[in-house]
C-alpha cells in the first residue's frame, strides 16, 4: 500500500513538470538615443580648512568636485524626500523636511575646473549616458527574450 501511494504521488508531481524541452535566446537592447547630463559644482575657498591658501584652494577644488557628482547623482537617481510636521493644540508647531541622494556615478568626466572669484571654486562635470550604457553593459549584460524553441 505504501509503495502505491509513493507511486501516486511521483505520478501527480510528474504531471505538473512540462512535457517539452525549451532553448531560449536573448538580444540585447540599446537605447534610441543617449543623453549627456552635465552638472556644476561649487566650493568656498575662505571656508575651507588648511593652514595656508593654497591648502584652502584644493580642498575647495576637492568639495566643488564632490558637489558635481552629488548634482549629477540627483539628474540620474532623484532625491529622496523626506517630511514631519506635528501640532501642537491644532497649531503647526515644528516642520521638517530632509533630503538625501545616493547612488553610484561611473564614467563621468571634468570638462573644466576653475575659479570663479577669489572666493568660490567650481568645476564643470559631464556625464555620457553612452559611456554609462556601455559600462553597465560590460558589468551586468542585460538580455531580454529573442526568440523560444519548444522541443
Amino acid at each position: 500500500m505504501r509503495i502505491l501511494g509513493y507511486g501516486l504521488l511521483m505520478i501527480l508531481l510528474g504531471g505538473c513538470s512540462s512535457l517539452y524541452d525549451k532553448q531560449v535566446e536573448w538580444e540585447y537592447i540599446e537605447p534610441a538615443t543617449y543623453p549627456v547630463l552635465q552638472a556644476v559644482g561649487y566650493a568656498p575657498i575662505a571656508e575651507q580648512q588648511g593652514s595656508s591658501d593654497t591648502l584652502k584652494m584644493l580642498q575647495a577644488i576637492k568639495a566643488s568636485k564632490l558637489d558635481a557628482y552629488r548634482e549629477l547623482a540627483e539628474q540620474v537617481y532623484g532625491q529622496r524626500l523626506s517630511g514631519q510636521e506635528s501640532l501642537s493644540n491644532l497649531v503647526l508647531s515644528n516642520a521638517q523636511l530632509k533630503s538625501s541622494v545616493d547612488g553610484v556615478i561611473r564614467g563621468a568626466k571634468v570638462v573644466k575646473s576653475y575659479a570663479v572669484d577669489d572666493n568660490t571654486y567650481a568645476t564643470e562635470l559631464e556625464l555620457d549616458m553612452r559611456k554609462v550604457h556601455d559600462i553597465y553593459l560590460a558589468v551586468a549584460k542585460p538580455k531580454r527574450v529573442k526568440k523560444v524553441r519548444y522541443y
